[in-house]
This record gives C-alpha cells, structure tokens and sequence, in this order.
C-alpha cells in the first residue's frame, strides 16, 4: 500500500457518520430568551428616563458654560442676580450689588455678618435683627440713618458711646427731637474749641438752688421766681435767687458738696 492510499483510508475511517450524529440547538430559548429580552428593553427604557431626567434638570436649573440658575462665573469672581438662599455659612470676600441696585439680605431670624482675621479670630460683628444692628467692635461710617417717619437710636446697654471724628461729628434731628440720656454722667468735651448752643430756648432742667447759709429763710423766698444762673469751678450750675446785685457768691456753699 502506497502512502497516499493509506492516508486516504485513515482519513476514510476518522469522518464521523452522519446516520448516527445527534443534533445540539446552540442559542437561548424559551423562558430565558423572554426574561432576556424583558432586561434588555428595560435598560433601554431606564436610559431613556435617565435621559431625560437629565436633560430637563439642565433646562430648569439653567446650566450654562458660564454657571447655573442666577449664579454666574466671571474672571472676577461670582456673580448672583435675583433672589438667592443660601442654608450653610457663606464666606466671601467681598459683596456688592449692580449699580443703582439695593443688595437685601433677608432672614427668618438673625443676620449675622462675621470680619475674622488670618487666624481665625473675631474681629468684628454686625448681627441685625428685631432691635436693629448690634456691632461687636467700632464702626466705621460716613452716615447713620433711620428709615422715613422712624425713630434713630445708638445705645450701649453695657459699655461707653464714644462718637470722634478728625474733622468733627454732626448730629441733626430734621423733623423731630434730638435726645440724648445716660445712666452716669454725660460729658461734652472741647479741647481746641468751645461749646456752642444755640436755639430759641435753651432749658436747663433740675438744676439745684443754692441759698445764703446767713440768711433767714422768710416767705418771701418761697415765691422766688427769678433766679440767678451761677457755675461752680468744677463746672457744677446751679440757681441763686436774684438780687440787685449778683448773689452767686452768698449761695456758693452747694459747691463744697458737689
């Protein structure tokens, strides 16, 4: 035998015979095929949802390459235009509103606006609320004013008003009353200058009556209406009965118990 009639006859002899072959169906059938196709078409319908979920928060939020809603990013920082709220602390440098534009800040309660230093300190505070502005430290303000028809009140409940200015401070009271009241002693300074009222009448209320120690009081005293206006050398008023002459000299004597 050849060797190309013996590998003919080997090759004969391996080929499977197809009369006694089984047949094997390759894929997915039946309930597995169903439960595939029931997967893959809600993958499809979530995407789609998930697509245009998306696409309507980008509308209604207003994203744009520059920012979101009424916030703005420029090269100098943010901008906000309309109504904003905010729900945790803000820290910014620097807040100002467009020109010819209040800036309102609003709150259920309190606003509070914090100045701390490189370390963390407090180094001032303005907290507005039902009372008006309270500040932690010193204020620095070309003007103070009170809304139209309301009352303009600065008070320390527990420390000194000081107001100074290096080319003085003008208080004025356009349509009413200007007030100014102390639980000690209110003084009215002038290093270089001098004190100057001036008014139609300047009253001077609960001043004391000083009266001569030699003197015998008589019943003419009692109805005494013209006093005499005398200034004791620490500054003290007090009133002495008018006479012909001064009598501030003759009632002297409440100086010594100021």
């Amino acid at each position: 035998m050849t060797r190309e009639q013996y590998i003919l006859a080997t090759q004969q002899n391996n080929l499977p015979r197809t009369e006694n072959a089984q047949l094997y169906p390759v894929g997915i059938y039946g309930w597995r095929k169903r439960c595939l196709y029931f997967f893959v078409l809600l993958l499809l319908v979530t995407m789609i949802v998930n697509l245009a979920m998306t696409i309507w928060i980008l509308k209604v939020m207003n994203f744009t390459v520059d920012g979101m809603g009424n916030l703005r990013v420029t090269k100098k920082g943010i901008r906000l235009e309309g109504i904003s709220e905010f729900l945790l602390p803000l820290y910014v440098k620097e807040i100002h509103s467009r020109k010819d534009s209040p800036l309102v800040l609003q709150s259920d309660r309190n606003v509070t606006v914090n100045a701390r230093n490189h370390m963390g300190q407090l180094t001032g505070q303005l907290t507005v609320g039902t009372e008006g502005a309270v500040f932690g430290h010193s204020v620095e303000t070309p003007h103070i004013r009170a809304e139209p028809s309301q009352d303009l009140r600065l008070e320390s409940p527990t420390r000194s008003l000081i107001m100074e200015a290096p080319r003085g401070v003008q208080v004025s009271a356009a349509a009413g009353d200007f007030k100014a009241t102390c639980r000690k002693e209110l003084h009215l300074q002038s290093t270089e200058g001098e004190i100057f009222l001036n008014a139609d009448t300047i009253r001077l209320g609960n001043l004391p009556t000083g009266s001569s120690s030699s003197s015998p009081p008589s019943s003419s005293s009692s109805r005494q209406t013209v006093y005499e206006l005398c200034v004791c050398p620490n500054g003290k008023l007090y009133l002495s009965p008018a006479g012909v002459g001064s009598t501030c000299q003759a009632s002297s004597n409440i100086c010594l118990w100021s």
